[in-house]
């Protein structure tokens, strides 16, 4: 997977439980090496689970809605760029 291909968007960030919602831009999988960023703020990581509607998911296309578990608390509008 190419380096900075934009794989979607956060578009809100649950803090209590550690999970980003993100609009998919481009396939996703679980296992993908992904990267958010905003500003300063990165972090790498990878995707060790996705859910749509509360459902486990192994992949997400472009217009999908998922929630990702993450290891740090990611800010709303991060960029998600294959790391």
């Amino acid at each position: 997977m190419a380096k900075d291909k934009v794989l979607g968007k956060v578009i809100h960030y649950y803090d209590k439980i550690g999970v980003a919602i993100v609009e998919v831009a481009s396939p996703i999988k679980t296992g993908d090496a992904v990267k958010f960023s905003k500003g300063d703020d990165e972090l790498e990581q990878k995707l060790e689970s996705m859910q749509v509607e509360k459902s486990a998911v192994e992949t997400a296309k472009k217009g999908d809605v998922v929630g990702v578990k993450v290891t740090e608390p990611v800010r709303e509008g991060a960029v998600v760029t294959a790391a």
